[in-house]
């Protein structure tokens, strides 16, 4: 990938959603959601989005961002406006969830994955199994969003929120493993720093401290 490619409006429809719905701007969130159905996105998809986000900015954002878009669909039907429902979700088999997420994120950090996690995991199994068995499986096994999609959905939501930053270098991370570029990352930060008002000058700092540690392994 080019990496000065820039985000095509789905990401930068991703990157607008997430981020004011993690800072909880529903007036321009609303705005935004129009906005990604305009760009193509299909309700499924948008609907991901926010379930994808709940993750890390909670329930009621998320759920609050989710009422707003069935407004926002009630309202462009009124206008005689048909927005596409988008596939479903493939089913997944049944198994071993936590073997699943862990694998997951062996895919998206390029790097093994004790069991359980070290530090945090050891010291709190339950929030361990969470994440494996929650987030990085029931969550990310939808295949209505790609892994790049849902990363950059997560970075944009971090970014948007404060005090976050480990989280945010460690998706960061994740996000440029699935493809995204440093230029795209940077625009995405620029859009976020637009919609909610506050500069991204942490993120971007994150962002330089992940690239130049990429830069300097093997």
């Amino acid at each position: 990938m080019n990496n000065h490619q820039a985000l095509d409006a789905k990401q930068q429809s991703i990157v607008t959603v997430a981020a004011l719905t993690a800072v909880g701007d529903l007036q321009k969130l609303h705005t935004a959601l129009n906005r990604s159905l305009d760009a193509g996105l299909t309700i499924n998809e948008v609907k991901d989005v926010l379930v994808q986000i709940y993750a890390y900015c909670g329930f009621p954002r998320s759920l609050n961002g989710i009422n707003a878009l069935m407004s926002v669909l009630e309202e462009r039907k009124q206008k005689g406006i048909h927005d596409e429902t988008g596939k479903t979700a493939t089913p997944v088999a049944d198994g071993d969830k936590y073997e699943r997420g862990r694998k997951t994120l062996e895919t998206l950090t390029g790097q093994p994955q004790s069991k359980p996690a070290k530090g945090f995991g050891e010291f709190a199994p339950t929030i361990d199994r969470f994440l494996k068995e929650h987030l990085f499986a029931d969550i990310f096994d939808s295949d209505i969003l790609t892994y790049q999609q849902r990363e950059l959905a997560t970075i944009a939501a971090l970014a948007a929120m404060p005090g976050v930053q480990p989280q945010l270098a460690s998706h960061l991370s994740m996000g440029l493993n699935t493809g995204l570029t440093e230029s795209q990352l940077s625009e995405a930060f620029d859009l976020i720093a637009s919609n909610i008002g506050q500069p991204q000058a942490a993120a971007r700092q994150a962002l330089a401290q992940v690239t130049a540690s990429r830069q300097k392994q093997p």
